[in-house]
């Protein structure tokens, strides 16, 4: 594929999240940088033979763990695939044993009307054991969560910050991934503040959604201890995912959506009052439902 451009925001807290239409100019300028990115396989520059997996000139072997393995140990150099049932996503490890990457050419969301979930939503009943995990203050937090089709072994699992986890960064952006009904081009980096703990430093997703190129960057750090206030920094981070989308999907730009406009942008009836599309369309019964 050819490169092209993704400009996105880097918000001056340690939340940033920015959207953009690829090759176009952020909905917010805070402050912008310019990389290079192409999409895909191409992107991300993935080949494997079968026994390995190469990745950025380096290459990993390739080697088969259950989703529902909960050991906590890994493989150095490793690349495990994450994807639950037919889905193919990779987990890549360094010389230290360390999930630094997390890649999918195209997430596939949870299907539970198909697959085999539990009550809670999940493929199994527990996580890996990482190390960290123990601790209060971390989940066994899935780096492709179950409602995107990730598994639940220790090459889909690191300590992650129960608040962040449940409620801040990880929790949303798991969010607008589901209600776009998925995603292509994920590219997660994951960084350790040394070489020898599986405690994460910082997150860095990146993905398409609709067209619109998204970098999500967070530390693993409860968002209420962060730099600056986390709702002020979350509250921009919605309003450009959700201004970039509505700049889209609403053609005639009278700040209103008809369902053939929505519609046509892919998204499917109903419109519930819990989605984020509810407010920019008329309820013509009030019944929190439109295009019923």
């Amino acid at each position: 594929m050819k490169q092209r451009k993704l400009i996105y925001i880097l918000l001056l807290a340690s939340i940033l999240f920015a959207v953009t239409a690829c090759g176009g100019n952020a909905t917010t300028a805070i402050q912008t940088e310019t990389v290079q990115a192409a999409s895909g396989s191409d992107r991300n520059n993935v080949t494997t033979d079968g026994k390995t997996l190469e990745y950025q000139g380096k290459k990993y072997k390739i080697i088969t763990v259950d989703g529902g393995d909960m050991s906590g140990s890994r493989q150095p150099d490793a690349a495990v695939d994450i994807g639950y049932g037919n889905r193919l996503y990779w987990g890549l490890t360094n010389d230290y044993g360390q999930l630094v990457y997390a890649l999918a050419d195209t997430v596939t969301l949870q299907d539970s009307t198909k697959e085999k979930v539990n009550a809670s939503g999940r493929y199994y009943s527990d996580e890996a054991d990482v190390p960290g995990t123990e601790k209060k203050q971390y989940d066994k937090g899935h780096v492709i969560a179950d409602s995107l089709g990730g598994v639940s072994n220790t090459y889909d699992i690191t300590p992650e910050d129960t608040a962040r986890n449940r409620h801040g960064d990880q929790a949303y952006m798991e969010k607008v991934i589901r209600d776009a009904g998925g995603c292509t081009d994920l590219d997660v980096t994951i960084t350790y503040p040394d070489t020898t703990t599986q405690i994460p430093f910082k997150y860095r997703y990146e993905y398409t959604i609709k067209g619109n190129c998204v970098v999500d960057e967070f530390e693993n750090k409860d968002p209420e201890k962060s730099t600056g206030s986390s709702v002020e920094n979350g509250s921009t981070a919605k309003n450009t995912v959700e201004s970039a989308e509505l700049a889209k999907i609403d053609t005639n730009k009278d700040g209103k959506v008809t369902i053939k406009e929505a519609k046509a942008a892919g998204y499917k009836m109903p419109i519930t009052s819990d989605e984020w599309l509810y407010k920019y369309m008329t309820d013509a019964d009030g019944d929190g439902k439109v295009g019923e």
